[in-house]
């Protein structure tokens, strides 16, 4: 099973990675806010494309690469796999979608959820035992 502070690390590379453009687009944005003036209509457009690019990159690492192989980018540096329990398999793009929604019960009771793989002998989040995953070394 993977160690609970690898996949907080993978989850901070991911997170990283989203951040890139979005830091871009506030940067972009945000100097006209401060001068007192709206944004012109090209600052605006390149936020907004900025900000599409971080969801977009968001789907594709959490949903479509992970669903595929089972590793988005931070748990593939870290040497980490999402897969099913039942047969070792990566999950697919839907399933990753409906895990990615039931990790709002992680975040209940203090983010409890989330440090549950502490002290669970499968290391799973609620998330987790809903969707039978497991995060495993590869």
């Amino acid at each position: 099973m993977g160690s609970w502070i690898a996949r907080v690390g993978a989850a901070l590379i991911d997170g990283l990675i989203v951040d890139i453009p979005l830091v871009i687009g506030y940067l972009i944005f945000i100097p006209s806010l401060l001068g007192g003036s709206p944004p012109g209509t090209a600052s605006q457009l390149l936020a907004f494309v900025c900000f599409i690019a971080a969801f977009a990159l968001a789907v594709w690492n959490q949903l479509i690469r992970q669903g595929k192989t089972g590793q988005s980018l931070g748990k593939q540096a870290l040497g980490l796999r999402l897969v099913r329990e039942t047969d070792g398999q990566p999950i697919g793009f839907g399933m990753c979608f409906v895990r990615a929604l039931a990790h709002v019960l992680d975040s209940l009771a203090c983010m409890v959820g989330y440090l549950w793989p502490l002290w669970d002998s499968k290391r799973q989040t609620f998330a987790d035992k809903i969707m039978s995953t497991l995060v495993v070394k590869t």
